[in-house]
């Protein structure tokens, strides 16, 4: 299906878009390419904004303009007006080998975010933490490439994908206390696609990206397929909904690996889905594990941005 728009930047691996109610903009990172990008909605004006490393994912803040984010290395908290970043908390198991990869802020302002193992031949000991009550968490551990974390709308269940496992989990999750329950295996994906970046909808619909697969799948809260949309580029990356009634699909990807020929990868594709999504969750700084916030940060890496 051709999308009803496309934003033409050609990222080498696009990931993690985020829409902005406040600001009523799009935000994603390009990994490889070490930029963050904001699109303001109404005017199209794209910021293209350096990161000292590789930004894997990203939250929104309440009441700051700045972000937390999941660095290569570790979690900082990063100001993209002036390009200054917070000391790196490196997460106990992040070991050689290994980057952070996919997260997102819950439903209570905690920001979550797994690592994955860079080599496939390498074992998968990737771990997934949670950044809450003044202390980065190992939550799981024993994962390839963590991918796909959102939450239910009412935000009991925890979805979370393990590329490299071709499997989407969903989990049992305690609201007030942010811990893992029960889980179940929600999807299993056959063939060589792999599952990436996922959101649920209004309607506590699963859409998730598949990485080598040409489509984007919505699944139903039972884990069967609801639909597939097929996109004109073979590794869609992450999906969100945004716009002004939070009706449009955008749809991230990567040209990594690819071919020159290979028209669109890296774009970011937008979709008319006249299905509504869910506003994204802000995370509340007092979760933060540092004494210090914004405005007393030890910057780092400046010169790099």
């Amino acid at each position: 299906m051709q999308p009803d728009d496309t934003i033409k930047v050609g990222n080498t691996l696009g990931e993690c878009v985020l829409w902005d109610d406040a600001s009523a903009a799009l935000w994603w990172t390009d990994i490889d390419g070490c930029t963050l990008y904001r699109l303001d909605w109404a005017s199209r004006d794209l910021q293209h904004i350096r990161t000292p490393t590789r930004l894997a994912s990203f939250g929104f803040v309440a009441g700051r303009r700045e972000l937390v984010a999941a660095f290569d290395d570790g979690f900082a908290l990063f100001d993209p007006d002036t390009g200054e970043r917070s000391a790196v908390l490196r997460p106990e198991g992040l070991g050689r080998g290994m980057r952070m990869n996919d997260g997102r802020v819950d439903r209570q302002g905690r920001l979550w975010a797994g690592a994955m193992v860079m080599d496939a031949a390498d074992p998968l000991e990737a771990k997934l933490y949670a950044v809450q009550d003044g202390a980065i968490r190992t939550r799981l551990d024993s994962l390839g490439i963590t991918n796909g974390l959102c939450w239910s709308p009412e935000g009991t269940a925890l979805y979370l994908a393990d590329s490299r496992r071709r499997i989407i989990w969903r989990y049992d999750f305690d609201v007030r206390e942010g811990a893992l329950g029960v889980c179940h295996e929600f999807a299993r994906i056959d063939g060589f696609a792999e599952p990436d970046g996922a959101c649920v909808d209004a309607e506590g619909y699963l859409w998730s990206a598949m990485w080598g697969g040409d489509c984007i799948v919505r699944y139903a809260p039972d884990g069967r397929i609801d639909r597939v949309l097929e996109v004109p580029v073979c590794q869609p990356t992450c999906v969100t909904f945004g716009g002004p009634n939070r009706e449009l699909l955008f749809v991230t990807s990567a040209r990594l690996g690819l071919s020159a020929a290979a028209t669109g990868a890296g774009d970011v594709l937008v979709y008319n889905m006249k299905i509504r999504g869910l506003p994204e969750s802000r995370f509340n700084l007092d979760n933060w594990p540092e004494q210090s916030r914004f405005g007393a940060i030890g910057v780092i890496d400046r010169g790099a941005i």
